[in-house]
């Protein structure tokens, strides 16, 4: 793979790559987060965070690794290891989503 390949595909465009791959197999607390590039390996490493409305990003809880220059999806965490994590994430911040989501209900 060349240099110029890895300009074809914007780290908005793996990002989106890689919010597809997650709506097809998890739940919508699940998404894709700032991409990194990985010149070496050509491609963009997206974490995978678990994020809730009114409080935004609790914790990464795995990786999509997407193809630099097609944003094929090359791998990612296995799934049932991204909903362990996401359990465990959700348990060390149980009270501040309850309390985001009772305040919005609340007003």
């Amino acid at each position: 793979m060349t240099a110029n390949l890895l300009t074809e595909i914007t780290a908005l465009e793996a990002q989106a790559a890689a919010n597809r791959f997650l709506s097809e197999y998890l739940p919508d607390r699940f998404c894709a987060d700032d991409p990194r590039l990985d010149k070496a390996a050509t491609l963009w490493r997206v974490p995978v965070v678990l994020a809730y409305p009114f409080i935004g990003s609790v914790g990464e809880v795995g990786e999509i690794e997407v193809d630099a220059s097609s944003s094929e999806i090359v791998s990612h965490t296995a799934m049932d290891q991204m909903t362990a994590s996401a359990r465990t994430v959700y348990e060390q911040h149980r009270e501040a989503i309850e309390a985001a989501f009772s305040q919005a209900r609340d007003s």
